[in-house]
Formats: C-alpha cells, structure tokens, sequence
C-alpha cells in the first residue's frame, strides 16, 4: 500500500532548521578547545549569518504576511505563526550569545591583554585621548540628524550601526516631544575604523567607534544636555523584485533595484541592552517595528567589527595554525593540464587540495593556441577575479569566449554586474541566462583543435568559481575528457547562450529539465532492490534538505528497507527516526572550520555504488527554478576516492558532528574508540600527499585532535 506522508508533523520548518544550523555555528564560538580568536571568529560569523537569514528569509514571511498570502510548506505553519517562532527562537539565540560574550569572550580577551572598553570604564587618561580623536578624526565625518515635525527621521541604510540620542534643551526654552525629550540619530560612518585605539597601562586597549560617539554626543548638539545615548541597528529587506519576462534590459533593471535596496522596509531592530525603553519605543515607532522585532545586545551590534583585532595581533597562541592547500602529485611540474585531462579524468578536494589548477586550467586555454573556444557559467566569483581575466586575455587572442554571468546571485549582484561589464568591453560575449531562471551551474567547457578533429576539456564543481572562497568552503572539482559529458556540456551551453531545445542528455541530469526526476529515480531504484531482499543504501551529502517530494521518497525508501545516511550542513526539513517512517535515516551536520558545502551521493550498496556530484542541493528553487547540474563519476579510482575519503571520513567524525534527533534538535555525536574529527583527517592526508612517499588514507589511525588549532578566517557560513 503506498503512504504518501503529508503529515506536517513529518516535516521540520525549514527557517527553524536553518536556526538550528546557526546554533551550531555558535556551539563552536562556545568551544573552550579552540584558541580565543577562532571562537570570536565563530562568534562573528553567527551574527553576520542573521543578517542574511533577516534580510532574506524574515522578510520574505514578512511581505506573505501583509499580503494576506496563507500559503503553508510541508510542516503547516502559517507566514504568522513562523515569525512567531522565529522571533522566539532568535531571542534565545541573541541572548545566549550576549552570554557567552559576557562570561567567556569578553574576559578572555581581558586574560590575553586586549582591553574593549565601555565609555564608562574609561580613566581620565583614556577619556581625554578619546576625546581628542574624535575631535580631530570623527567628528568633521558626522552628520546629527534631529527628529522632530520638521526633521523627519532618517531613512538608515540596511546593517548601519547608528547611535540614537535622548536631547533636552538647556534653558527655560525647551523643544519637546509628547515624551518630554527631543530623539536624534548620528550614523556612525562605515569608512572610518571601528576600533579606536586608547592608552593602556598593559597590551593594548581599544573603543568601538560607536561608543565614542556616544560618549561625545554633546559636541555634536550644542545647547542640548544629552540624556542618553544609545547604540542600534537596522535590518531591511533585501531582496530584489525583478520580473525577468517584464524587463526589456535585465541588467539596468537589476541596477535600477540595487539602487531601491536601502528602502526596503525595516524588519529587524538591534538595540544595545542599556538603551531605555523610551528609545525603543521611539525607533520601533519610526520604524514602524513590533515588540517581537527588537533584539537587545550586551555583545557589540556588529560583532565582525571585532575581527581586526585579529589582524592586529599576530600572537600564534591567540589563532590556529595556518594551512596551506596542497596540488597533487599528478599536475605537479607538470608542463599542461590539458594533456594531463586527455589521459584521464582528475578530481580536486578543496581547500584541501588547491583551486589553483582550475584557475590555470583556464589560463592555459587562454593562451594555447590551438585551443578554439572557451565557455563558462559565473554565479560568484572574486573582486579581483583571475578567472575573468583570463576569459579577457583569451578574446584577446583570438578565441571565441561565451560567459553566462549570473547577475540575479544574491548578494553579489553588484560585483557581477561589474565583472559582466568588463568582459564585455573586452570582448567576452556575456549572457544572463534563461529567463525566469538563475543558473547555479558550474561547469567550464574548452574546445581544442587536436591532429585532424577538435577534442574539449570540461571542468564540472560543486563550488563557484572563486579562488578565495575555494580555500574557505569544502568542495569538488571533476575534469574529464569524455566525449559523451563534453556533448552534454556543449548541448547545455547552446540551451544557456541561444534558442537550442533541451536535449536528450547522455550523461548529465539538468535542472528543471529532469534532474529531480533523475534523484527520485535512483532513490526509486534503491527502494525496489530492498523490497526484493537485495542490498540497498543511500549516502548523500549536500547543504540543504527541503524538497518535500524527494523527503516523502526517502522515508519511502526507508519503509522499504534502505540504509539512509545523510550528510546534510545546514538545513533539513526531513525528521529522521520517526517509528515505522524514518527508522532507517540518520542525518549528521559537520560545521567545523571549513564551510561543507560539497554535493556527493552515492546509490548503492556493495563494492560498486553509483556517484555523483552536483551543484544543487535537494531543495525545490534548485530544482525547479535554477539551472544545475548533476554528474556521474565515471572513473573508479575517483570515485572510490569520493566514497572513502569525501563521505566514509564525514560519516566517521565523532569531534564536530552533530546528530539531528527526531525532535529537530541536534546532539554531539558518542565517541566511541578512536577520535576522528574528518576535516583534520582531510587535512592531515593532504600534507602526508604532499610528502615524497605519501601515506595511504588507511595508514591514519586517529584524525587531528579536537584542540588541533585551526587557522584564522572569517568563514562565510552560508553560500551556494
């Protein structure tokens, strides 16, 4: 009898999944094994992860809300009753992160010599140098803002940090609002530093930018006594509202919404915790905010504010170990990649093997010249991108060179947009893809005249093309020769650049031309081996889990008997251990100190699985509103490598994973026998591969250490 699990109590909220993962996030900012400025970038990245999450996400709820829309997901909830647990769920967080940087963060810093100071816990040396710099540095930069019926209060760009000001008038002439005082607001400036450097007796000691403006707020309204100063922050949203099939001109459209971005309407309020009521009440008024929208801080508003004093202080025992991608013995002194993918197939782990060889993949072409044409997909990509220009230099050269340049990639429009404007004044024939779609893809296609014929080299990852993120993010690359993946490849840039129709592919599976249809026929598969007493397993590793239709296939290929592990980062909406449902899934986050975010599943079980890799994670707006791809691995040793080394390591931590429970909340794992944390094993097999006589994976006998240091680097914790 088939069952087809509609129950909403079967599925976990996505926004609520997702706070989950940031709890993680934060559990690693709490952790006492790792050296103080690793736990304050974990710290950081936590709060900067809310920022997106708010300007996205909330505010998406938010705009179904006032729109009347009912529409529910998989778990049921309603646009009003998930901002109420949201708003419930985030005050938890905020106030356990205000916590910990009370209890442990702020004191450590104490303990390492590195004083941040209040206005108030200033000596009359400091206060007076205080004063002094912002009289000379601060102050010309500062615009006061009054509130009042002839000032009306500012419209604040989205993640400011302003410091709002209770005014009375000295004197028996007092200007007055209904609450007895006068509101006004200085923005505090991005361009100048944060962190305002004053004497200390020892190490070194420093005030936040906003508190200094705070303490000398009466230079700023003379003829006001300053009752009270207060630092907050604003969140917009953020997102764009762009109608591709309306837009004559993608591009100025998209410029023209970079620009209305700033008034997005307000969604969330950060307020330091000293701030009184009053004040609240004040800004959520103008702001036109809730009770539930205000987040009250003991911790800095912009706690990424705090990263430069990593970059101030060098002391090794403050920070982790630095660690260096390695290049494989295969490419090193090696004249050509491209003769080395004629022979076989390659695969690059990142940031554990380096992401350099894809950008000389790249340059190489640009400069062979026999090689003909070069085509590519950019979703996200580099300020000072090497790849872009080496797309310039091979027009330069004469080649035929077509990049889809995806300007709609969140968050990076604006960088996109420029990169696509300088290819195209060199030459590069830019494109913005299918309409209606964002292409996700990341695929790079090379067409070489060889002897008698034309032979083309394709690159396939799981990652953007951007060679700082590659050293920051855990992701795969794949190069093949292979005739039938180059025709897919070919066939997919045609679809992306001209008029051609979806063709039949012979290797890859594309979205939304079929590749959710190809998943759910390879979990099919493994159901029916079991229903038929035949060995059957899935493996997966992806970011996100939400696609209701592929999680109903799972728990039905788990009532038939399949062995489900799931290797899921971020969010996941499936609800594994559910009795006579889900018994059979089990579902592990690893959040450590690089970003997982490759996408590997394996069908199978026995010696030889299938493998493959992809750009998408199993989420509805990638299967059905993005372009991606999905790959098999066609070659053995490779893809025993990614069965071994990408998800059998994974499945092995027992220091940074946790285990999602059937009440959607996630425990450490049991450490049972050997400790193994998998990015140290990962980490420690690249440096033994880059020794004369490399160790197998199998001669590791424990992985790194949980007090192993772990180098310095803000670390996106989100991206696709």
């Amino acid at each position: 009898m088939r069952v087809e699990f509609n129950e909403p109590q079967l599925f976990i909220n996505r926004e609520l999944s997702w706070l989950a993962f940031n709890e993680r996030v934060l559990d690693d900012a709490r952790s006492r094994e790792l050296p103080l400025y690793e736990r304050l970038k974990f710290f950081a990245i936590a709060s900067s992860n809310l920022d997106e999450f708010f300007m996205v996400r909330v505010a998406g709820l938010k705009q179904q809300q006032a729109s009347g829309v009912a529409e529910t997901a998989a778990d049921g909830l309603l646009p009003a009753e998930q901002l109420s647990a949201i708003s419930e769920r985030v005050h938890a967080l905020v106030e356990a992160a205000s916590r910990l940087w009370v209890e442990e963060l702020h004191p450590g810093l104490l303990a390492a010599g590195v004083s941040l100071l209040t206005r108030d816990k200033l000596t009359a040396e400091q206060k007076a140098a205080a004063r002094t710099h912002f009289t000379t540095s601060v102050f010309p930069a500062l615009t006061p803002l009054a509130v009042d019926p002839g000032h009306p209060f500012p419209h604040l760009r989205n993640k400011s940090l302003n410091v709002a000001v209770l005014l009375r008038r000295e004197g028996p002439k007092r200007r007055r609002n209904v609450h007895g005082t006068s509101l006004a607001v200085v923005q505090v400036p991005s361009v100048l530093r944060r962190l305002v450097p004053v004497p200390a007796e020892k190490g070194t000691a420093f005030l936040l930018l906003g508190e200094l403006i705070a303490l000398c707020a009466a230079d700023l309204f003379p003829g006001y006594v300053v009752e009270h100063a207060a630092a907050f922050r604003v969140t917009r949203n953020w997102d764009l509202n762009v109608d591709d099939e309306e837009s004559e001109d993608l591009l100025s459209t998209i410029q023209e919404e970079l620009r209305r971005r700033d008034r997005g309407a307000a969604v969330r309020l950060e307020l330091d915790a000293s701030a009184r009521p009053q004040m609240e009440s004040l800004l959520t008024a103008a702001l036109k905010l809730g009770p539930m929208d205000v987040y009250r801080q003991q911790s800095p508003l912009q706690p990424s504010d705090l990263m430069a004093l990593t970059e101030l202080d060098a002391r090794p025992e403050l920070r982790v170990e630095p660690f260096t991608p390695t290049v494989p013995p295969v490419l090193r002194d090696v004249e050509s990649i491209l003769h080395v993918v004629a022979e076989r197939d390659l695969l690059l782990h990142h940031p554990y093997e380096s992401f350099d060889p894809v950008v000389r993949f790249l340059e190489e072409a640009a400069e062979d010249p026999d090689v003909l044409a070069i085509k590519q997909t950019l979703y996200r990509t580099s300020g000072d991108s090497p790849i872009a220009r080496a797309l310039s230099r091979a027009v330069e050269n004469g080649k035929q060179v077509a990049v889809l340049v995806e300007i709609k990639a969140r968050l990076d429009e604006a960088n996109n947009i420029a990169w696509a404007r300088k290819m195209e004044e060199s030459g590069v024939h830019v494109v913005y893809g299918l309409i209606g779609l964002k292409t996700h893809a990341k695929v790079a296609l090379v067409v070489r005249r060889e002897g008698q014929g034309i032979r083309r080299y394709v690159h396939l990852g799981t990652g953007n093309y951007n060679p700082h993120t590659a050293r920051l993010y855990t992701d795969l690359s794949l190069f093949t020769s292979r005739a039938e993946m180059a025709d897919d490849v070919s066939a997919l840039f045609n679809m992306l650049t001209g008029y051609a129709v979806a063709p039949q592919w012979k290797r890859l599976a594309v979205a939304p031309m079929g590749l959710q249809e190809k998943v759910l026929a390879l979990i099919q598969r493994e159901a029916d081996k079991a229903r038929r007493g035949e060995p059957a397993r899935i493996v997966a590793k992806m970011n996100s889990l939400v696609d209701a239709t592929v999680i109903r296939a799972l728990y039905a290929a788990s009532q038939a008997g399949v062995e489900i592990e799931l290797l899921v980062r971020g969010i996941c909406c499936l609800r594994p251990g559910v009795p006579g449902v889900s018994e059979r899934i089990r579902v592990t986050s690893v959040v450590d100190r690089f970003l997982e975010h490759s996408r590997v599943f394996a069908f199978g079980a026995g010696s030889q699985p299938e493998v493959w890799m992809s750009s998408a994670d199993w989420m509805p707006r990638n299967f059905l509103r993005r372009i991606e791809t999905m790959f098999p691995v066609e070659d053995p040793a490779i893809r025993q490598r990614l069965l071994d080394e990408v998800l059998g390591v994974s499945l092995k931590d027992n220091v940074k994973a946790r285990r999602l429970q059937v009440d959607g909340t996630y425990l450490p794992v049991g450490r049972d026998g050997t400790v193994v944390r998998s990015q140290g094993v990962l980490m420690e097999l690249a440096r033994r591969n880059n020794q004369p006589d490399p160790k197998p994976l199998q001669a590791l006998r424990h992985a790194t250490a949980p007090d192993a240091p772990i180098p310095p680097r803000q670390v996106p914790q989100t991206g696709s």
